[in-house]
């Protein structure tokens, strides 16, 4: 039910981003719903880096015996 909720919200804002009259200073600024997937992508490869980063520093189970 929550789930559902977040998503609808998500989609209303999306769409209210059609109707908001902005001032772009790139181009691509004027594509509808650019704040929502260059957020998306930059939480993705946050995650991606974290994790590969987690891969390779981590250490040994018996590392401080």
């Amino acid at each position: 039910m929550i789930r559902r909720i977040f998503h609808s919200c998500l989609v209303v804002l999306v769409l209210l981003d059609l109707f908001i009259s902005k001032h772009p200073h790139f181009i691509w600024e004027n594509i509808p719903g650019f704040d929502a997937v260059c957020g998306f992508i930059a939480c993705a490869l946050i995650i991606a880096v974290a994790k590969t980063l987690g891969l390779l520093l981590k250490k040994k189970e018996d590392y401080y015996d």
